[in-house]
């Protein structure tokens, strides 16, 4: 197989989908990856870029010692759900407004380092944000800033340098959210978004092709785009439960939102991120590291 096809990536555009269900999205995508390098018959794993929006939610990766039920509990009353991933870093918020990006790739085909796939994708974002007129530049903690404060956030996972989770800017994102936390687990930090820093409106349907222009770059991939099917959307709804709480209500039917049951935050509410790898393999040692 060429490096070209190799790197190939098929992008699906989500729309506005519930945390775990986008999540399921990205373990089938995931799963093909790993079976294929397992050498599994008649699999091939399909380097893919989700875009997503997300209704309100917090979530926290795998250093969670600092998070008692009584935060799970706190947050939870904002109206906005929480979860536990396998991520690393610390809380982040995710909500409208917000441009979620998941690439789910084999570093193989491209470069298998964990290293070179954080400053891809934090590059990635710079260039978008240089589309917008901003300046946007890294620092010694992942991510992306403008100015002194922070616009994007990146959150991994690593498995035999297959890649799940991954980035997050805001666009239009309703910065209030971010009072009920410390983001990144920096203390003190300040966020902001695209709309913020130019004193007008910008979606995040405005924000996906500059993003788009900008990981093609970055990634030295070609593109092609596809729709999730209609059968394929309605197998998202995993009957399994988080918290107590069950999950089959929350998700996407075909073309459709997904609607959080219970008291959950108006959706017109806007703000991403974090890295992690578990386990070992017979040759590869996955590598956990933090991203905020």
């Amino acid at each position: 197989m060429s490096l070209l096809t190799n790197r190939a990536v098929t992008v699906i555009n989500l729309g506005r989908m519930g945390f775990m269900a986008a999540h399921d999205v990205q373990m089938r995508f995931a799963r093909k990856h790993l079976d294929e390098l397992a050498d599994k018959p008649y699999t091939y794993g399909e380097n893919t870029l989700l875009l997503v929006e997300h209704p309100p939610v917090f979530t926290i990766g795998i250093r969670t010692k600092d998070y008692t039920p009584e935060d799970e509990s706190r947050l939870k009353e904002t109206g906005a759900e929480f979860y536990k991933t396998n991520r690393g870093g610390l809380i982040t918020f995710h909500g409208p407004g917000q441009l979620v990006a998941y690439p789910v790739l084999n570093l193989q085909h491209f470069k298998p380092s964990m290293k070179w796939y954080v400053c891809q994708l934090e590059q990635t974002m710079v260039k978008m944000l240089k589309t917008f007129g901003l300046e946007g530049r890294t620092t010694d903690q992942t991510g992306v800033w403008v100015g002194e404060k922070k616009i994007g956030a990146i959150g991994l996972h690593g498995s035999r340098y297959v890649t799940t989770h991954g980035v997050s800017i805001n666009c239009n994102t309703d910065l209030t959210w971010y009072r009920h936390i410390v983001p990144c687990g920096l203390q003190g930090v300040r966020m902001t978004s695209i709309s913020k820093e130019l004193s007008k409106n910008i979606t995040f349907q405005d924000a996906v092709t500059p993003f788009l222009r900008s990981f093609q770059e970055s990634f030295e991939c070609d593109m092609e785009f596809k729709m999730l099917e209609e059968n394929e959307l309605k197998t998202i709804a995993n009957p399994m439960t988080v918290g107590g709480d069950s999950l089959i209500n929350r998700f996407v039917d075909a073309g459709q939102s997904a609607i959080p049951h219970g008291k959950r935050a108006e959706m017109g509410h806007r703000n991403m991120s974090t890295m992690s790898g578990g386990g070992t393999h017979l040759f590869i040692q996955e590598k956990s590291v933090p991203m905020w």
